[in-house]
């Protein structure tokens, strides 16, 4: 009977124009969709889901914190417990001089990546359609970082904030001496072997801008293929079983959405961390009273 009712309602989907990727599940496709214009810019269903979870995000922390109080409310408590938790985690890495100024962009990176990560488990997320430009039906909300665009912007965004930082507080010469200098102690080693190593050092500064030129690609790429695999699983488990199969990996993309969400934070701290962590380098501000 159970069987009956469930095709009677998926030809009624059919029926009323409705695609069979949104009755059975076959997952989303590899690019956003185009759902409308508006004026030169496309709107993909990418974006709409972006634009609703960053909106409900920040309805939600001003509901839960409402007017900062000295003794803090649940909800307070709970987003003070997850500021301090990752600029705990950050600050050893970016070092204590710079981690003031990284921490509103590395708090907004992780909170910003993880919120999107599991809004890809909210159910419908995928699944409601509607009728693009074209007129034909397309999943209306797909998970953000399920999209390619979606995740680098985010890399190109944090590696543009790692820039300004490492100049601002490193400065090119700083910069310039840590990727080409000589990182050898020329009281340590005869001449004959310390000149030598600077045209080492420099070969060497020349493949680390080339690993630097790959940091958006593999920021971008690594969170983009767990998300857009994970929906994909999701709805594959969901086409073979509706009930019971689904749910064990619901929970590990709950767990992939906070692993990657932190990987991501923590990469960009260690390439802000590279050059402005060194030792010694936090003296000079912490003298001023920084």
């Amino acid at each position: 009977m159970l069987r009956v009712k469930k095709l009677a309602l998926i030809s009624l989907l059919l029926a009323t124009g409705l695609p069979a990727f949104a009755a059975e599940g076959h997952g989303v496709t590899k690019s956003a969709e185009d759902l409308f214009h508006v004026g030169p810019l496309v709107v993909t269903n990418s974006m709409v889901t972006s634009w609703i979870v960053a909106i409900v995000l920040i309805v939600i922390v001003r509901l839960v914190v409402g007017r900062p109080q000295l003794v803090p409310t649940r909800g307070q408590a709970v987003v003070e417990n997850l500021l301090s938790g990752i600029r705990d985690l950050t600050t050893p890495i970016v070092g204590k001089k710079v981690a003031l100024y990284t921490f509103p962009l590395l708090i907004t990176l992780f909170t910003y990546i993880l919120i999107q990560n599991w809004s890809s488990l909210v159910p419908g997320v995928g699944t409601i359609v509607m009728k693009d430009a074209a007129g034909e039906w397309v999943p209306f909300v797909r998970p953000a970082n399920a999209d390619l665009n979606g995740t680098v912007a985010l890399a190109l965004v944090a590696i543009a904030c790692w820039f300004y930082f490492i100049m601002r507080f490193a400065g090119p010469t700083a910069v310039l001496k840590d990727i080409f200098g000589n990182k050898a102690k020329k009281s340590e080693m005869p001449a004959a072997v310390y000149y030598p190593l600077f045209v080492v050092f420099f070969v060497i500064g020349i493949i680390e801008l080339v690993s630097i030129a790959f940091r958006p690609v593999s920021l971008s790429f690594r969170l983009f293929g767990n998300v857009f695999g994970g929906e994909n699983l999701l709805h594959a488990m969901s086409a073979i079983s509706k009930w019971g199969l689904p749910i064990p990996f619901y929970f590990l993309e709950f767990i992939i959405g906070f692993v990657q969400a932190l990987v991501f934070t923590l990469l960009v701290s260690v390439y802000i961390g590279l050059i402005c962590n060194h030792s010694g380098g936090d003296h000079k501000e912490d003298s001023h009273g920084h």
